[in-house]
């Protein structure tokens, strides 16, 4: 009986032990570090997570806000960390992992206008200099987003890379896209969920892109959400060229194939090379950084006329 009770009390006393264990994990002070920098470095709202820094640290904090250089401090686990709300999937191994890092110092949280919102950024991606344009343009919006408080997939594009080595992978390109997208849908069940797809070919950073904005034509809220992203779009327009308000639906079979088989609802943005600018694309100069704006842009303003319209 001695012995049994004696098990009983361990088994209680690690279960306890890793219960207070993984409300946090250990961070090293760097030259320079106060609570907030700190705490902004790992992702978290220094207001909202202050007061319980110091409780885990109480028995290291001695004066104000001072840090001690090269000291371990807790850092409490929590689901609003950037670390958390922006990240990239693995889509063939539904492995996750954070989008920001050494960025994060930069970031503060602007408002929780997108608080109920699940985002999923698909990349596809031409060759030469576009690959890296239209990576930067997605870690750019995921981080636009993540700050007004939405949570943020992106995929990573190691599905196209398989294809070269994998006929199953070839002839459905889309379909670990599916499966780890829908398997976050049912999780985030209730929220308001979009996918867009963002496509380019050979575009070059010093000439002028043009940009077009696709939906789904079986689905309402995938032509609202293209609809106030290419608004958007539309009201920026840096030529004098008229433009066509005329709804652009999927045509290819792989864009087909995600729509109809992925439960958020799809837009598709893509972007290439000017020629000669047809009605239904916009010609635009590629600034990075105002080219994630004017999707973010976009994007809130369907949330928000969601939100309105409920």
């Amino acid at each position: 009986m001695k012995s049994l009770s004696t098990l009983l009390f361990w088994v209680w006393a690690c279960a306890f032990t890793f219960g207070q264990e993984s409300k946090y994990y250990n961070v090293t002070a760097e030259q320079g570090d106060g609570i907030f920098s700190l705490l902004r470095k790992q992702g978290l709202d220094p207001a909202k997570h202050y007061g319980e820094f110091l409780e885990l640290n109480s028995d290291k904090i001695k004066e104000g806000t001072a840090l001690k250089l090269g000291e371990n401090y807790k850092i409490p686990y929590a689901d609003d960390s950037f670390k958390k709300t922006g990240v990239f999937v693995e889509a063939i191994k539904d492995a996750e992992e954070p989008i920001f890092d050494k960025e994060l110092g930069q970031m503060s949280l602007k408002s929780d206008t997108l608080k109920d919102a699940v985002y999923y950024l698909i990349t596809e991606n031409g060759t030469g200099g576009s690959k890296k344009f239209v990576e930067d343009i997605a870690q750019r919006l995921a981080a636009e987003l993540i700050v007004n408080g939405a949570k943020v997939y992106v995929m990573r594009e190691e599905v196209m890379e398989a294809m070269a080595t994998d006929s199953t992978v070839a002839d459905n390109p889309t379909g670990d896209y599916i499966k780890v997208i829908n398997k976050r849908y049912l999780q985030n069940t209730g929220k308001y969920q979009r996918v867009l797809v963002i496509r380019s070919e050979d575009i070059s950073e010093k000439d002028n892109m043009d940009v077009a904005v696709y939906h789904y034509n079986k689905s309402s809220q995938g032509q609202r959400f293209a609809e106030n992203i290419q608004n958007v779009f539309e009201q920026n327009n840096v030529s004098n060229k008229a433009f066509d308000n005329a709804s652009l639906i999927f045509e290819d079979q792989n864009s087909l194939f995600l729509a109809r088989n992925v439960l958020p609802a799809v837009s598709l943005l893509t972007i290439e090379n000017t020629t000669n600018t047809s009605e239904s694309k916009i010609s635009l100069k590629p600034n990075k950084k105002e080219f994630a704006n004017l999707i973010s842009n976009g994007i809130i303003n369907d949330y928000v006329e969601v939100e309105f319209d409920n």
